[in-house]
């Protein structure tokens, strides 16, 4: 199953990413300060990869709030050639609200998910579903998202992600 996500313009500034390791829990989160309102969706969008992955997207007036990828996919490849993709303009992503239940908060999405991250781990490629062409819009300072033809959630980077934290180390 897949998800409308559109391109709407950017308006005001760019939103600022922060990102928090769970040392616990391995889990990854993603906050976006300063993001926009738009109509639609209120609440999550929760992508469940076949393996158990689990991904939660936070949205809140129809706008990306975070992301959380809770539990990590089985197919996590490390690439050495791993290329950002060039943004092709600065953007919001709108999540609308679904005309047959305007009133539901959390969506959940089956499909495959699998992880790209470059040598260092300060970048993630989360593709959702499987691979296809897509544009890129950088929705945040260090947070781009992929969308398809069919304005359907292809993709997130997560760029310049800090180190996991080494728990080993405080022992």
């Amino acid at each position: 199953m897949n998800f409308e996500a559109r391109i709407e313009p950017l308006d005001g500034r760019l939103p600022k990413v922060s990102y928090h390791w769970d040392p616990e829990t391995d889990i990854l989160s993603v906050a976006c300060k300063g993001a926009g309102k738009a109509s639609g969706l209120n609440g999550t969008v929760d992508l469940e990869g076949n393996d158990g992955s689990f991904v939660v997207i936070d949205v809140a007036g129809g706008c990306l709030r975070g992301v959380d990828v809770v539990t990590w996919p089985d197919d996590i490849r490390t690439r050495d050639d791993l290329a950002i993709p060039e943004a092709a303009k600065e953007a919001r992503v709108v999540f609308p609200s679904r005309r047959s239940q305007p009133g539901i908060a959390a969506v959940e999405v089956d499909t495959a998910l699998t992880v790209e991250k470059n040598q260092t781990e300060s970048v993630f490629h989360i593709r959702v579903g499987r691979a296809r062409v897509a544009a890129v819009v950088r929705v945040a300072d260090r947070l781009l998202v992929e969308v398809d033809k069919s304005s359907r959630l292809a993709g997130l980077w997560f760029l310049d992600v800090p180190p996991f934290p080494n728990v080993e180390a405080t022992a």
